[in-house]
């Protein structure tokens, strides 16, 4: 059950005789009473309709004012051209005031395509003149165009079994107008934006699957296969390997199941060694959280089927990798388990031996996450790695704190920051956060080396208490970052920019330029 693909290509044909069913422009917001009056005056065009301007005579921005069109960034206004131009529809996206450089933000162009794209369901080819620099920051604004566009076309297929009237297909084709269709940096991007958006969707897939379809073995599966086909390593262990090995916090999350937990290890090694550094990737990958023993309530907890987002993540990460080929070795741990209460599930009170050897005592049986995480980032470390990046829908805290845009970050602080800045860079922000060392002596267990949550139930600094536990099982000799996705991996709104509703693939393209960072300046 997965997305239907969109195809990217570049054009350097004059925008006003492009033989699409749409052609995609910009506007500016300008300032003043009439920026938000809908009269003629209060709009500018982006460069990049310059040729289609000039087929109005000059009455485009008038037109489209008429129309209501204000210039907000991320608007849609569509105006039939009535054969002015080849196209039929001019759809123009609001892309907010007139930057001051020579383009605006990368994010704004990224959401303005994304909006742009998805207001034109239904339509097999759609062209974009949206502005692009022709500076250093050419190949940054090209990047976000062309993502915003793969991602805002997105839609998961669903289950209806009736057809829908109402509903559209996404855009089959989009075209980007560029001055050289044929130059190599330019060409690079649209390989890179089909690679990177190719593993955004597939997480957002996954994510979005029923969770009665993807319990622990068949995910397990999925990500083999897929990683297989990718060529990449891959070792699955299941739960006779995983009680043999010593994973007492995935079995122990994953044993009031029925559908019995794995662990993948997905392995990509560069060419001739690369660089020399090696990066290891772990996702939470639990298929349906019910809060297992400690049960959480019914409302909202049908979209605990995305508690997975973290381990799709990661292996779409994966997939990605294996086709950017960065000269570093990646190494991603996928620990999955569904957490469901039954006679066989792990209690609170329970004592379990972790994959380091620690002991924990376990407080509350939905702080199921970081106990599957504590495994495989121990196993990580064990078998070897300079930096260790692990993802998760973590705790209710991230979304409490920092809502559900911002991710939360913790760990070693000189890599929490590259994170944020990598976040800024890519449209995914993060935030670093602290790790308080009396949030880890309120972890202190009278019975264990450490409880699972505060050992007196004080949800004071709950994302803070998750970072605290997961630090138990990094080495000291690698530099780690935990990125709390809890609010940023789902959006349960209506689609704006080029997040649709359900999984929306944070924080893959965060990984994947980390991962870049990474080969760029060790």
């Amino acid at each position: 059950m997965t997305s239907s693909s969109t195809n990217l290509s570049l054009v350097d044909t004059d925008p006003a005789e492009l033989a699409v069913d749409a052609i995609v422009i910009g506007v500016h917001s300008t300032a003043g009473e009439d920026a938000t009056s809908g009269r003629g005056g209060s709009l500018l065009l982006a460069s990049g309709a310059e040729s289609i301007a000039a087929a109005f005579d000059g009455a485009l921005t008038e037109t489209l004012a008429l129309l209501g069109a204000t210039g907000g960034a991320g608007e849609v206004i569509k105006l039939a051209t009535l054969g002015t131009i080849t196209a039929p529809v001019i759809a123009a996206v609001g892309l907010g005031p007139e930057p001051s450089g020579a383009a605006p933000a990368p994010e704004t162009l990224r959401r303005g395509a994304g909006a742009a794209v998805r207001s034109l369901a239904g339509s097999a080819r759609v062209a974009l003149a949206l502005p692009l620099p022709d500076d250093a920051d050419a190949c940054t604004a090209l990047r976000a165009v062309a993502e915003g566009a793969l991602l805002g076309g997105y839609r998961f297929a669903g289950y209806k079994t009736r057809p829908q009237p109402t509903r559209r297909d996404p855009v089959a084709e989009v075209l980007i107008a560029v001055p050289d269709a044929a130059d190599t940096g330019a060409r690079n991007e649209v390989n890179r934006a089909m690679a990177v958006t190719a593993a955004v969707r597939l997480t957002r897939d996954w994510v979005n699957i029923a969770p009665n379809e993807q319990r622990p073995p068949v995910f397990a599966d999925a990500v083999a296969d897929a990683a297989r086909a990718a060529g990449l390593g891959v070792e699955v262990l299941d739960e006779v390997a995983l009680r043999e090995g010593g994973y007492g916090g995935i079995i122990a999350v994953g044993q009031g199941s029925e559908a019995p937990p794995r662990l993948v290890k997905l392995t990509y090694s560069p060419a001739e060694g690369g660089t020399g550094k090696r990066v290891a990737l772990v996702g939470k990958g639990i298929t349906f959280d019910t809060g297992g023993i400690s049960i959480k309530p019914s409302q909202g907890m049908w979209e605990m089927k995305s508690d997975m987002a973290g381990a799709a993540a990661v292996a779409a990460t994966m997939l990605a990798v294996a086709d950017l080929k960065p000269p570093v070795a990646v190494t991603a741990y996928v620990p999955i388990a569904e957490n469901m209460p039954s006679g066989s599930s792990y209690r609170p009170g329970d004592v379990i031996t972790m994959f380091n050897g620690k002991k924990v005592e376990v407080l509350n049986t939905d702080a199921e996450g970081r106990m599957i995480l504590g495994d495989a980032m121990a196993r990580a470390c064990a078998d070897g790695t300079d930096y260790l990046f692990e993802t998760s829908t973590l705790t209710g805290g991230q979304v409490i704190s920092l809502g559900k845009r911002i991710s939360g970050v913790m760990g070693t602080p000189e890599l929490c920051e590259r994170v944020r800045t990598a976040g800024d860079a890519v449209g995914e922000p993060a935030w670093p956060m602290p790790l308080p060392d009396d949030v880890r002596k309120g972890m202190n267990s009278d019975v264990a080396d450490i409880s699972q949550v505060n050992a007196g139930m004080e949800r004071a600094g709950h994302m803070l208490q998750g970072g605290v536990f997961l630090s138990e099982f990094v080495t000291d000799d690698v530099a780690w970052a935990h990125i709390d996705v809890a609010g940023p991996a789902y959006h349960s709104g209506e689609a704006t920019g080029y997040l649709t509703k359900g999984g929306t693939g944070v924080p893959v393209r965060t990984l994947l330029h980390l991962i870049e960072d990474v080969a760029a300046n060790g």
